[in-house]
């Protein structure tokens, strides 16, 4: 059992690094990976500040050598897609996109749906397909662009789309930019995350990727690994047996 999507104070996690590796070892977990967000210049609500990119590092290496013999931990981070940080020093990286870029203008896709609304209407006069399609355009580079080990919720644009409420997730539109960016990255050989994180935080009732999205991956020969996107020490492997033969 292990966990490689995780966050902590160090980002926007609740926990510290050290909780959340006693709470991994109480669990009887075999590998515990710590992924806290790169730093974006242009947001820095939410990532680890550029200041402290090194005492993170030491701080789980450090980590490492104190728990080594009762858990194995990794040292990762989750690197957005408009990040500049640099990639050495990693155990392991995680390819997100957490915003679409609109000329010099950075919308972030997790934070609200009101905030999508209003990027659609003022640049594409209400069409939030338009700005899915740059979504997938971005996620479909993710790999090349971060050189990461992992893909990070692949379809993180319907996070607060439960309801249908913002677009149709079976529109033909939609299904073409999604397949688009998973044929793209499949052809990389990365493996791509199931996240469970959405629905542990009441925004879904599925995972990232989609349920349909997992199949048709599978059925190419893509790879797979379970993350709970973990930003509390209780979260770890969150639902994960429920997808585990998913």
């Amino acid at each position: 059992m292990f966990d490689l999507h995780t966050h902590t104070t160090f980002s926007d996690g609740r926990n510290s690094p050290e909780e959340m590796v006693l709470s991994a070892i109480g669990m009887g977990m075999s590998t515990l990976g710590i992924s806290d967000h790169s730093y974006t210049s242009f947001d820095e609500s939410y990532c680890i500040p550029r200041h402290r990119l090194e005492e993170y590092r030491n701080c789980i290496r450090s980590l490492q050598e104190k728990y080594g013999d009762r858990i194995g931990i990794r040292l990762g981070l989750e690197k957005d897609y408009y990040s500049d940080t640099v990639d050495e020093g990693y155990d392991y990286l995680i390819g997100s996109v957490h915003y679409v870029k609109l000329g010099e203008e950075y919308v972030a896709v997790d934070e609200s749906a009101q905030i999508l609304i209003d990027a659609a209407a003022r640049h594409f006069g209400g069409d939030i397909y338009s700005l899915a399609e740059i979504y997938y355009s971005s996620v479909s580079d993710v790999i090349n662009r971060t050189h990461a080990n992992i893909i990070g919720h692949f379809d993180l644009f319907k996070k607060f789309n439960r309801d249908g409420s913002l677009f149709d997730e079976n529109a033909p539109r939609y299904k073409k930019m999604v397949i688009d960016a998973a044929d793209k990255l499949l052809a990389c050989g990365v493996p791509f995350e199931i996240n469970t994180g959405a629905i542990r935080r009441g925004y879904r009732d599925d995972p990232y990727p989609s349920p349909e999205m997992i199949r048709y991956i599978k059925a190419r020969g893509g790879k797979l690994i379970l993350s709970s996107d973990s930003h509390s020490a209780e979260d770890l492997c969150f639902l994960f047996g429920r997808f585990a033969e998913v």
